[in-house]
């Protein structure tokens, strides 16, 4: 029980010791404020959050994540190829990749696709 205590007061001491050096150390002052500030897509940070959002960010975000689950679903199909019958695994690839581009088609015909107007 002893030798627990010790330890345990030998090393909250450690890291007091540590946490005060590293503040007396530490090179940061209040003129690097703006620079440990988060940046945000060019948004102040310190300004209202209720400004209006660009849906063009909105719509990027959301078309990266379709690609992404895109790739999670087209690795395993790949590995399951020596594990199944051909004709399945080649029709529903296909049928996927079918999907996934009458999707793109879709944006592409309403302009989503477009950055600029």
């Amino acid at each position: 029980m002893y030798t627990i205590m010790l330890t345990m007061c030998l090393s909250m001491m450690i890291s007091i010791i540590l946490m005060a050096l590293c503040t007396i150390i530490c090179k940061n002052t209040i003129l690097d404020r703006e620079k440990m500030s988060p940046f945000e897509c060019g948004f102040d940070p310190k300004s209202s959050s209720r400004m209006p959002f660009s849906i063009q960010f909105f719509l990027i975000a959301v078309l990266f994540l379709i690609f992404d689950i895109e790739i999670v679903i087209i690795l395993p199909m790949v590995i399951t190829l020596t594990s199944s019958l051909i004709k399945m695994w080649f029709i529903t690839v296909t049928l996927f990749v079918l999907i996934l581009l009458a999707g793109l088609f879709h944006e592409w015909k309403n302009g989503i696709l477009e950055w600029a107007n």
